[in-house]
């Protein structure tokens, strides 16, 4: 890259929700940012049309107000919701290049938990959110997705949605389905605002058709409960573990990675929970079903830095060494999204 050549980057972050355009020199320095609504192709129903439409206006829109166009973009990356098999993940690179992107990359928004968590930049990331994926990039540049697709077919048995779904469950096998009793029955039923038994059902399955559950204290319940020993509440928060740990043995083992593994756990479920029991069941189950040594980290830092420092490794053609990272990662957390 000369002086008079192209010397910016963009990284991008969608999620189902959210999405943030980042703009940075190609020394690492913020330039400028800014968020928008999902950008995701399974939202819409024109998919990658209305994809191409959004991301183009809020990329062009980010460049003409720094007065930069595309021909200043020496590289970009995404990270993308929905961005699970083969077809969506070419579908997407065909969108990136209508934008006018020579030099990109397009995956999973997992694989921005690895980048922007190991220095390195390759390892496993296991995403336990609203959802449940798990990425890898091994140290020769493969990568691999394991779930994201669902948990019936994929195991993705994992993530505030499916665990809230259990906790429900435990209490109406408790209820109907000669479940064991729980420790979840009452907390959950004053949740909920359920007057009675007879009336679980109707307001479980309004909330879930709405999508309107209290997720956040739902989980918190299911934790406290096999904190204290709930059979049922343990049962869960068990099956949870076993399941992100298969995804995250059956990446590694199908990855070229040597004797040892970065392992970065990503998402509101793993970043913020009060209880250390799902963690040490997922790092037990890690060590009994792979012979890798595994290091586990927790990702604090925002995914969407992971976005920006695959784009300068696209530039500059090796990993973001240690001065570079940091000066990316706090300028995102300086503007505390």
């Amino acid at each position: 890259m000369t002086a008079a050549g192209p010397s910016y980057v963009i990284g991008v972050d969608g999620g189902n929700s959210k999405t943030d355009y980042f703009l940075f020199d190609a020394e690492g320095g913020l330039v400028d940012h800014s968020r928008a609504g999902t950008c995701s192709h399974e939202r819409f129903p024109d998919g990658y049309e209305s994809s191409y439409r959004i991301m183009n206006v809020h990329i062009r829109q980010l460049l003409a107000r720094n007065r930069l166009s595309m021909e200043s973009v020496a590289a970009g990356a995404f990270g993308l919701a929905g961005a699970d098999i083969p077809s969506q993940k070419r579908q997407l690179r065909q969108v990136v290049e209508r934008i006018g992107f020579t030099r990109y990359a397009v995956d999973n928004d997992s694989f921005l938990g690895i980048k922007a968590g190991i220095e390195a930049g390759f390892g496993v990331c296991s995403v336990n959110g609203s959802g449940a994926v798990t990425g890898g990039i091994s140290p020769s540049g493969a990568r691999l997705q394991v779930g994201g697709v669902g948990s019936e077919l994929s195991g993705d048995e994992a993530g505030g949605f499916y665990l809230a779904r259990r906790t429900l469950r435990a209490v109406y096998d408790a209820f109907y389905r000669m479940g064991p009793p729980t420790q979840l029955t009452e907390p959950v039923l004053k949740l909920l605002g359920v007057p009675a038994k007879e009336h679980f059902l109707d307001c479980a399955l309004e909330g879930l058709l709405d999508r309107t559950l209290p997720t956040t204290e739902m989980i918190r319940l299911l934790f406290a409960a096999a904190d204290a020993g709930d059979a049922a509440a343990m049962g869960i928060v068990d099956h949870s573990a076993r399941q992100l740990a298969l995804s995250t043995a059956g990446c590694i083992h199908n990855l070229d990675f040597g004797p040892e593994v970065d392992i970065v756990l990503a998402g509101s479920v793993w970043v913020k929970a009060e209880s250390p029991l799902l963690a040490d069941r997922y790092r037990d189950y890690v060590a009994q079903l792979t012979d890798r040594r595994c290091r586990f980290l927790t990702l604090h830092v925002p995914p969407a830095a992971g976005a920006v420092l695959w784009a300068l490794e696209l530039v500059h053609g090796q990993a973001a060494d240690a001065a570079l990272r940091r000066k990316v990662v706090e300028a995102i957390e300086r503007l505390k999204l």
